[in-house]
């Protein structure tokens, strides 16, 4: 069978995924979702003009001729508005974020007058005020819209909510935000020789560790993450087993091990009996074994049951899938590096696992050391994989390649 390039597998599932319908949250289960739908403000932000300052609300040209004195007439502390206009000749004190009198266009900070305490409702309203310094129209003062204006589109279609966005949605009213929903991913482990990580382990047994990898990379790519038990390889239970994922309603099945070719990998012919599979060789290293398909109209990966060649295939095929699903974009953190020693390839399109560090100005990647794709340890200690193109069996000590991130640059 000729080996599928990975660009070719990568567009074939994709064609099969598209953003989720949209569902209602409340405003605080919003963070990170993505917004399926314009946000256009119903009302200004501020809503009325008020002070940036504690301080005293004035006509300005009644102080250009500073220092001053002037008549207080009111007190407008936050939370309360002011039952009548300012005159000319008058000062009200007033408490930052607290609304300006109509006729007031202008704050003068409480440093700037003869007002030995800080504004505050607790105090009494002395007769006057001293301005010591004159400011223009307009100082000190937020105007109705500064931030947001009624009828602005204040948030576009795909934008991810972060604190900043929520703060602006609970702002301008809205309570409950219409998202793309949230994709649900199953998580499957096949085989008779695995253990939980609490078991002892006994002649010809593993623990489970691609439950663990899997998890945590769906839910990195924003995914709800479900579980079944374990699958024995006895076909029976397989077929129990996927009854049970489905009963979840998941918009994808991810499997890791057990739909290759041997007379115990009975996931392949489990999920045959509920609907199809391909089986394919993709020109990858590691994990050139890749089955993909549906079950019961619910697309379902096979991914190698090597830990690395997992984690490989679930960051380069299934995380795109669930990023669609979820209405994200699919671009990666990638960066250019120098190589730090020779490496070399089998032709495939390789994944190597490298560090990064500067090295004289030039980030130089180099190796983990084993490439093995059940060397797990292998995958906690690089900050990327360097991925070397398809024919390429060598690279040079110095040569540009392209590194796909890990996690956040640290050098």
């Amino acid at each position: 069978m000729a080996l599928r390039s990975t660009a070719d597998a990568l567009a074939d599932i994709l064609a099969h995924f598209h953003p989720l319908p949209a569902e209602s949250v409340p405003l605080l289960e919003a963070y990170d979702r993505v917004l399926a739908h314009d946000i256009v403000a119903g009302e200004s932000l501020p809503p009325f003009a008020n002070s940036s300052m504690d301080g005293f609300a004035v006509h300005a040209d009644d102080i250009s001729a500073a220092p001053v004195r002037l008549k207080l007439t009111m007190d407008i502390p936050a939370g309360s508005f002011p039952g009548r206009p300012l005159g000319r000749g008058e000062a009200a004190r007033i408490m930052t974020g607290a609304p300006l009198p109509e006729g007031a266009n202008a704050i003068v900070p409480v440093e700037d007058t003869d007002a030995q305490f800080k504004p505050s409702s607790d105090a009494p309203l002395p007769e006057h005020v001293e301005i010591r310094r004159s400011v223009a129209t307009g100082a000190y003062v937020r105007p109705v819209g500064e931030d947001v204006r009624v009828g602005q589109t204040v948030l576009k279609t795909g934008t991810v909510l972060g604190p900043a966005e929520v703060g602006i949605l609970a702002s301008i009213g809205q309570a409950r935000v219409q998202v793309i929903g949230q994709p649900r991913a199953v998580v499957l482990s096949s085989g008779d020789e695995l253990l939980d990580p609490a078991d002892a382990l006994s002649p010809g047994k593993i623990r489970d560790a691609n439950t663990f990898t899997l998890t945590g990379q769906l839910r990195a790519a924003y995914a709800r993450v479900l579980h079944v038990p374990r699958i024995s390889d006895h076909l029976p239970d397989a077929l129990a087993r996927i009854d049970e994922a489905l009963s979840l309603h998941p918009h994808l099945i991810v499997s890791s091990g057990g739909v290759s070719v041997g007379a115990f990998d009975v996931m392949r012919h489990a999920v045959e009996s509920y609907g199809a599979l391909e089986f394919w060789k993709v020109n990858l290293r590691p994990g050139k074994p890749l089955a993909y398909g549906q079950v019961r109209g619910v697309p379902f990966f096979g991914l190698p049951g090597n830990p690395v060649s997992a984690m490989v295939t679930c960051d380069v095929f299934v995380r795109p899938a669930v990023l669609t699903l979820g209405g994200r974009s699919l671009q990666t953190d990638s960066i250019i590096a120098q190589a730090g020693h020779v490496i070399q390839s089998d032709g495939r399109r390789t994944y190597a696992r490298v560090t990064l560090a500067r090295e004289g100005g030039a980030l130089v990647a180099r190796e983990t050391g084993t490439q093995s794709s059940g060397a797990l340890s292998s995958m906690a200690l690089a900050d990327g994989l360097m991925i070397i193109p398809e024919d390429v069996t060598h690279v040079e000590a110095g040569e540009s390649m392209t590194i796909r991130l890990l996690r956040p640059l640290r050098v």
